[in-house]
């Protein structure tokens, strides 16, 4: 009889420790799920080794989340709808904790560049700027309304942008940049709740170390600012343990496009010098 309840004893020991081990590998397993969406800046172009250190993935390692990055350089707010909209992406949608957005810079530079350099620095009209930030709340309020009906519960982190470029470029983006961020903000007053900002803008002020060399999107040391300023808007949410960035992999610069820039930004320089001949004839 003894015998037969040690045996039993044993069982019920063994049975206990397997259960518990269960359960912790499952809680080990039940990570904070975080979805990046939007465009180049999302994606990581200013780095060579965007997968490894753009800034999603430094939130990831840093706070041990379960990670995906959906997106993809070029998209405007109309080209991430039609996204967010197919299958692969909607489940990553409905499955994330977190989802953190950055887009709009590319409404404006997609087609509509040369006419703002022209508007900007000739004429000196921001009507296409207006134009632009109307379609591009609008369409800020069509994806917010499909991701949170799609996941009531997901909390969105929205990215203010920044402004890359100094001189007469740096004018060209500023309009651009403002309208932007000031959609965004209009946004949050006009739907309490829905995202939470994070303020990446007033994070990238060094051109000389927070850009590649493409002067558009965050080097190495700016995805890692990107990193701290989601990191911080996590941990003031409770989301988050740590504001201190864990980064695995250095981040690389690209390099590939700096060649473009010199020609731009003569032909900003040239069209500021002919808004003084525009000026006399269009009096």
């Amino acid at each position: 009889m003894m015998k037969i309840k040690k045996i039993v004893s044993v069982i019920l020991c063994a049975i206990f420790l397997v259960c518990a081990m269960n359960a912790a590998a499952a809680a080990a397993d039940d990570k904070p799920f975080y979805l990046v969406l939007g465009d180049s800046i999302a994606f990581g172009s200013g780095l060579s080794n965007p997968t490894q250190a753009v800034y999603g993935k430094i939130v990831a390692d840093t706070n041990n989340y379960d990670y995906v990055n959906d997106a993809i350089p070029g998209s405007t707010t109309a080209a991430m709808y039609g996204l967010i909209q197919s299958d692969t992406v909607k489940e990553h949608i409905e499955k994330a904790d977190i989802i953190s957005i950055s887009i709009g810079g590319n409404n404006y530079l997609v087609g509509n560049l040369p006419q703002m350099m022209v508007d900007c620095l000739v004429k000196h009209d921001t009507a296409i700027y207006d134009k632009v930030a109307q379609e591009y709340y609008a369409d800020l309020c069509t994806i917010f309304a499909y991701i949170k009906e799609a996941n009531p519960d997901v909390v969105i982190l929205m990215q203010t942008l920044y402004n890359p470029q100094v001189s007469y470029m740096g004018e060209v983006y500023q309009h651009g940049v403002d309208r932007i961020n000031a959609c965004v903000r209009r946004y949050d007053e006009e739907h309490p709740g829905v995202i939470e900002i994070v303020d990446v803008a007033s994070k990238l002020t060094d051109h000389d170390t927070d850009f590649a060399a493409d002067r558009v999107h965050p080097s190495a040391v700016g995805n890692e600012k990107i990193a701290v300023a989601v990191l911080e808007k996590l941990a003031e949410l409770g989301l988050g343990t740590s504001t201190e960035p864990v980064i695995n992999v250095p981040g690389k610069d690209a390099y590939l496009l700096a060649v473009m820039l010199r020609p731009l930004d003569i032909y900003a320089a040239l069209l500021h010098a002919l808004s003084f001949v525009y000026r006399v004839f269009a009096k």
